[in-house]
């Protein structure tokens, strides 16, 4: 190598160090919303962008003696931290335990968590795609009511979710929750068609989560019957049209629990000061790439943060969508 490539070269070092050390002198110390602290000093994780928090939490531990396990429930979490990220409007954590529902968080061994620890005081909104047998404390219990309630903060429950708590079913001596299934506002009954498609109807178009939707939009879903649902609490979103399916169960043959052509897939509602959003859409992994589908859960997220208005005014159901009365 001759001498003049030697210098050339050393000159050109020399110009990217000085390129490389001015740019981190402009590179802000800490993300947006953060204040600046003294170099090395520990921030809690849960203060990384001074975005609002959602707890992604989904407890597939206890799943009942089917050993049930929903495919979606992965890809589904992974979208919601996605839309949050790419849009800014929250950050989320993700959680496949139930030790962070509460406000006073422990370790698997039972021992407090406090330095920097995530806990229900820190989250402004959670999205739950859980199921069945989960096991949380009587203080857990409490605190997670609390956090709804009396904090007013939001839940956002997809799919499954009303099965959530549920007494055991079969050999289980699981004991259920009743106040989750007030909170929720029903509970699950079956999916007497198992997966079909079918009508989905958009009932009211004023939620900010279904204005990107038709009026009537057709789907692919494992359809949910619920019971212990009231519209003088629940604010219902989406209904499905089930006049083209059958009347019985492909299960049993019995006949379908509701008998009015009343099946709600989506609704609001508040619990005390906080808002409560769940929709049964979602059980198969395409559906949370279905910007109609993911749209949904989005802008309830939104809602449930308080970053959008929307007043929840339950409703019967329309009178065009009641069954004919027989013939005399």
């Amino acid at each position: 190598m001759s001498a003049k490539t030697k210098i050339a070269l050393s000159l050109f070092t020399v110009l990217m160090c000085s390129v490389w050390a001015i740019a981190q002198e402009e590179r802000p110390p800490k993300p947006p919303g953060v204040p600046a602290g003294p170099l090395g000093e520990p921030r809690p994780y849960h203060q990384r962008s001074g975005r609002p928090i959602v707890l992604a939490w989904a407890d597939y531990r206890n799943t009942g003696p089917g050993g049930l396990q929903h495919d979606s429930v992965s890809h589904a979490m992974a979208v919601i931290e996605r839309l949050g990220y790419e849009s800014g409007a929250y950050d989320t954590y993700i959680r496949t335990d139930s030790n962070v529902i509460s406000k006073h968080p422990v370790d698997t061994k039972g021992k407090p968590i406090t330095a920097s620890s995530l806990n229900l005081d820190q989250v402004d909104a959670i999205f739950f795609i859980g199921l069945r047998e989960i096991e949380l404390t009587d203080s857990q219990k409490k605190d997670l009511m609390s956090f709804i309630k009396d904090d007013g903060k939001g839940i956002v429950a997809a799919h499954a979710a009303d099965t959530a708590f549920i007494d055991g079913q079969g050999a289980s001596d699981y004991k259920g929750w009743p106040e989750w299934g007030k909170m929720m506002g029903g509970w699950f009954v079956q999916h007497p068609w198992y997966i079909v498609e079918a009508p989905v109807i958009v009932e009211n178009p004023n939620f900010p989560g279904v204005k990107h939707l038709p009026a009537v939009f057709p789907l692919e879903e494992e359809y949910y019957e619920t019971k212990d649902f009231s519209r003088d609490e629940s604010d219902v979103i989406l209904r499905l049209d089930t006049s083209k399916l059958s009347k019985t169960s492909i299960y049993d043959g019995k006949p379908l629990r509701q008998t009015d052509g009343d099946f709600p897939l989506a609704w609001a509602k508040n619990y005390g000061k906080g808002r409560v959003f769940y929709c049964a859409l979602g059980h198969n992994t395409e559906e949370w790439d279905n910007p109609q589908v993911y749209r949904i859960y989005y802008e309830a997220l939104r809602w449930a943060l308080r970053q959008t208005n929307y007043e929840v005014k339950p409703h019967p159901l329309p009178a065009a969508a009641k069954p004919a009365a027989p013939a005399r």
